[in-house]
């Protein structure tokens, strides 16, 4: 009878063991919890802010992309600094939480033609976004253009040493333990694995967060809110975009399409334009609409912007393949909106901390209307129908 009840007891205390060495390692390094949606861990909005505060007139602009929102909003973005979120776009982690709700999404091929993206978050909030992938540079270079040390939240990232070192860059700028939130080093509630949203998906695909978690880990964990722990505002040298108001529809473009890479119809884009609207709604080539599970819609964007990056292996020896763009310089651009495309344009980004800006062929500056800016980053070459 001894022998039985010391074999039992070994058999529990190893089924605890592997439980906890599995949720360990699956989240990078820190435990992280398996947690129902409807209980997640939230927290409440910031600066006092309610729900309520958010309807209402809305008469103040967002300085990221533009849209008109309430009083109540102002609060909340004046009270953070940008917040960047790698979404993946694998075909097990659809229906993505979030995208709908950023006020930019860049996108662009994060390996073996599968497109990645980088969700910038500051006027609006999403309860829940993911799931949550890992760093890329040209992302990175992105992000640089919103000011000084915007948060940028990701689980790991590339680190083969070379020149797509995603982790070791972060490290070399400074951000590694302060505005960048890799979830290898943030445990629970921060970040949580929620295998219910994607039922039945591989581990990697679960990932998840919320715009308030992030904001209010880097507010107490470290005292970056607006401003940062010597009173700097992180927009003091912050260059915002150009915005006007929607237009009548000025031309016929009513579909545009295009794709990553060849041979991978699963990651080609359609873009469809509602006049009503004056938006343009986004499906997968494959798949149908891309729908954002938060809403259960399809996601719409004010502005689609295409634009045309040098694209090369970084030969780092990873067997996955990591990717360089060459994000700083100048390059081709195609800008759609209110239903007319705006052709022989470029795109411009002078440094890494400039923001990426848009210009016609007359060199002039593309004003962008309010709303979700969504730009495709397509290597050189690769053409868009429309």
């Amino acid at each position: 009878m001894d022998k039985k009840i010391v074999m039992i007891t070994a058999l529990l205390l190893w089924g605890i063991t592997a439980y906890f060495s599995y949720a360990y390692f699956s989240a990078g390094g820190s435990v992280t919890r398996l947690v129902s949606p409807s209980k997640q861990y939230q927290t409440p909005l910031g600066n006092g802010v309610s729900e309520e505060e958010l309807t209402g007139p809305a008469n103040e602009e967002c300085p990221i992309n533009g849209k008109m929102l309430t009083k109540g909003h102002k609060r909340l973005w004046e009270s953070r600094r940008p917040l960047g979120v790698m979404i993946e776009n694998h075909t097990d982690a659809r229906p993505q939480s979030g995208l709908s709700s950023a006020d930019v999404v860049y996108e662009a091929v994060a390996e073996g033609g599968i497109t990645r993206f980088l969700a910038i978050f500051y006027c609006q909030d999403a309860k829940y976004i993911g799931p949550v992938r890992s760093a890329r540079m040209y992302f990175i270079n992105m992000l640089q253009g919103y000011g000084k040390n915007p948060l940028y939240a990701h689980v790991g990232g590339a680190n083969t040493p070379g020149p797509a070192d995603a982790l070791g860059y972060l490290r070399k700028k400074g951000w590694d333990g302060y505005n960048d939130l890799n979830q290898f080093s943030i445990a629970f509630p921060y970040y949580y694995r929620d295998y219910e949203r994607n039922p039945g998906v591989a581990t990697e695909h679960t990932m998840y967060s919320s715009t308030q978690k992030l904001w209010d880990f880097a507010a107490k964990k470290r005292d970056l809110t607006d401003k940062d722990e010597d009173g700097d505002s992180w927009d003091d040298n912050f260059s915002p975009w150009e915005f006007k108001d929607d237009e009548k529809s000025s031309g016929s473009v009513s579909s545009i399409a295009y794709d990553f890479w060849d041979n991978r119809p699963a990651f080609g884009v359609s873009w469809s334009y509602d006049a009503t609207t004056n938006s343009y709604t986004r499906s997968h080539k494959q798949g149908g609409p891309h729908i954002d599970k938060n809403t259960g819609k399809a996601i719409t964007a004010k502005n689609v912007v295409v634009v045309f990056m040098k694209e090369s292996p970084a030969r780092d020896g990873y067997s996955g393949g990591h990717l360089l763009y060459g994000t700083i310089g100048t390059g081709k651009a195609i800008v759609f909106q209110d239903g007319a495309s705006i052709e022989g344009g470029t795109w411009s980004k002078k440094d890494e901390e400039s923001t990426i800006t848009f210009k016609d062929s007359s060199g002039k500056e593309i004003s962008l209307n309010r709303g979700l800016t969504w730009i495709s980053i397509l290597p050189t070459g690769n053409e868009v129908e429309f």
